[in-house]
C-alpha cells in the first residue's frame, strides 16, 4: 500500500485517524496503530512482515540480555548478535544475488543466483532497530520492556516504507504518552496534502518527461541540451519524490501526535556538496554519522584515518541505495568530493562568490544523479560525455547535436515559456517556489518566506 494509492486515501488512512481518535488512553492509541502498521505493510505481501517480527524480537531479547548482564564481553555479544541478525535479513534480500554473481566470474563459475523481490521498507526499518539496540546499549535510551511498543516503533506505518528514518531516542517518550491538538492535526493533514501533491503533480510528471527524451540507454542520439535536461528532470524527480514521502510521513505523524525530525531543506540551494549532504536525506546522514562515522574516530582523527573513514561511510551510503556497482560508485564519488572539500577545497569555499558555489554544487548534483540513474557505468559515462557535446563510437570521438527533436517536444509539451508567469509565481507570497517545479535554463534561488528571491530564466512546469 502507498500513501497515493485511493485504498490508503480513501479507506484505510480515515480509518485510522478515526479509531485513533476515540481511543481513550494511550494503550489503545499504540494497540490501533500497531494493528493498523502491520495491515499497511503486509497489504501487499503478508510473509514478509515474518522477517521484521523475527529481527524485531531477535533485537527485543538481546537489549534484555546485555541490560542485564554485567559482564562486558557477554554484552557485547548479545549486542553483536542482535546486529548481525537485523544486518543478515537486508543482506540476505538486498545484496547477497549481486555479490554472488559478481564474485562467481572470477572462479570461471556459471552459477547465478537469482535476486529476491525486496520486502518493501527492509532498508528503513533494519536501520530503526538497529538505533535501538545501539542506543540502549550506549545508555543513551530506556530498554524498553513491552515488545509490542518496540514492534510499534519500528512498524510504524507513516515512515515505514520511505523514511524519514527515525531513531529510537527521537520518539521514545512519544510511544509511552503522546497527544495531538486541533491545531497539530490541521497543520498535519496539510503537510500531508502538500506531500500528496508534490507527487501527484510535480514527481509524477517530471518522471514522464523524462521517459520522452533521448537516453543513454536508449536507440536515440542524445543532444547537449537533452543531457543536461534530462538530469535535472531527474534530480527535481527525486526530490519532489523522495521529500513528497518525507512530507506525508511527517503530517500524518503529526496528527497521530509524533513529531518527526526534518528530512529536507531546501537541498538545491546548496553552496558545496557538504552542505548539500546536510540538507538532502538528513535522516539517512544522522544515522550514518551516529552510527558509522563517529564510532570510527569521526573528526578526531588524522587526515589518513580522516580520508579511510569518509571513503567507507560514504561507499556503505552508496551501497544502502542499491545492490549495483553505480551504487556504490556513486557513494564514493560523493565521498571525494567532500574529502577535497574538507582538505583541499576549504579556503575557495569560504572566499568564492555565492553565485560561483551555487553553479558548482549544482553541476556536481547533477553529474551525480547520473551516476544514479544508470545501472550501466557505460551508459553513464556516455550521458556525461553528452553534456559536454561528445559521444564515443567504435572508438572515434565526435561531437552530439546541440538540441534534440525529442528535447524539443517534450519542452513545448510540459513547459510555458512566458517569463512574466515565472516572475508571479517566484513572487507570490502565499507559497514557497522551492515546492514548484522549475526547470532550470540558469539557476533558480529558491524563495522563502524569511528570505528573498533571486530567479533567473525559470520555466516552471504546467500541471
Amino acid at each position: 500500500m502507498v500513501f497515493s494509492s485511493f485504498t490508503f486515501l480513501l479507506l484505510f488512512l480515515p480509518v485510522v485517524l478515526l479509531l485513533n481518535a476515540v481511543s481513550t488512553n494511550i494503550k489503545w492509541r499504540n494497540a490501533v496503530l500497531l494493528v493498523a502498521s502491520l495491515i499497511f505493510y503486509g497489504w501487499g505481501e503478508p510473509v514478509y512482515i515474518l522477517c521484521m517480527l523475527l529481527s524485531t524480537f531477535v533485537n527485543y531479547i538481546a537489549a534484555i540480555a546485555f541490560t542485564k548482564t554485567k559482564n562486558k564481553l557477554l554484552k557485547k555479544v548479545y549486542l553483536t548478535i542482535g546486529v548481525i541478525m537485523s544486518v543478515a535479513f537486508l543482506f540476505y534480500f538486498k545484496y547477497a544475488a549481486f555479490l554472488f554473481n559478481s564474485i562467481a566470474p572470477i572462479f570461471s563459475s556459471a552459477a547465478v543466483l537469482p535476486v529476491l523481490e525486496l520486502p518493501i521498507g527492509i532498508s528503513f526499518y533494519t536501520f530503526q532497530i538497529l538505533t535501538y539496540t545501539v542506543d540502549v546499549y550506549r545508555g543513551k535510551a530506556k530498554l524498553q520492556k513491552n515488545f509490542f511498543d518496540l514492534l510499534l516503533y519500528v512498524s510504524c506505518f507513516p515512515q515505514l516504507i520511505a523514511g524519514p528514518i527515525v531513531q529510537y531516542s527521537d520518539v521514545e517518550s512519544m510511544i509511552e504518552d503522546r497527544s495531538a491538538t486541533t491545531d497539530d492535526i490541521a497543520a498535519g493533514l496539510k503537510r500531508f496534502v502538500v506531500g500528496l501533491a508534490k507527487k501527484i503533480l510535480l514527481a509524477n510528471v517530471c518522471g514522464s518527461a523524462l521517459e520522452q527524451l533521448n537516453l543513454a540507454n536508449g536507440d536515440a542520439e542524445m543532444s547537449i541540451c537533452g543531457a543536461w535536461f534530462a538530469a535535472v528532470l531527474y534530480g527535481l524527480q527525486l526530490y519532489y519524490d523522495f521529500s513528497a514521502y518525507s512530507d506525508m510521513a511527517i503530517g500524518i505523524g503529526r496528527v497521530l501526535g509524533f513529531t518527526y525530525k526534518e528530512n529536507f531543506n531546501y537541498p538545491y540551494i546548496s553552496k558545496s556538496i557538504s552542505e548539500f549532504w546536510r540538507r538532502w536525506h538528513i535522516s539517512l546522514g544522522a544515522f550514518f554519522r551516529d552510527y558509522v562515522y563517529i564510532p570510527l574516530g569521526g573528526n578526531r582523527v588524522g587526515k589518513v584515518r580522516l580520508v579511510i573513514n569518509l571513503l567507507i561511510v560514504w561507499s556503505l551510503t552508496g551501497f544502502w541505495h542499491g545492490a549495483s556497482w553505480n551504487f556504490l560508485a556513486w557513494g564514493a564519488y560523493y565521498g571525494v568530493i567532500i574529502i577535497l572539500e574538507r582538505l583541499v577545497f576549504s579556503n575557495f569555499l569560504k572566499k568564492a562568490p555565492a553565485v560561483i558555489l551555487h553553479i558548482y554544487s549544482i553541476v556536481l548534483i547533477l553529474a551525480g544523479w547520473v551516476l544514479f540513474y544508470y545501472i550501466d557505468i557505460a551508459d553513464c559515462f556516455t550521458h556525461l560525455l553528452a553534456m559536454v557535446g561528445l559521444q564515443i563510437s567504435e572508438g572515434a570521438v565526435s561531437l552530439v547535436p546541440f538540441i534534440d527533436d525529442a528535447t524539443i517536444y517534450t519542452a513545448k509539451q510540459y513547459a510555458d515559456c512566458d517569463t512574466d508567469n515565472c516572475y508571479r509565481i517566484a513572487r507570490c507570497k502565499h507559497i514557497k517556489s522551492s515546492d514548484f517545479l522549475f526547470f532550470f535554463f540558469s539557476f533558480c534561488f529558491p524563495k522563502t518566506r524569511q528570505g528573498a528571491t533571486r530567479c533567473i530564466y525559470v520555466l516552471p512546469l504546467r500541471v
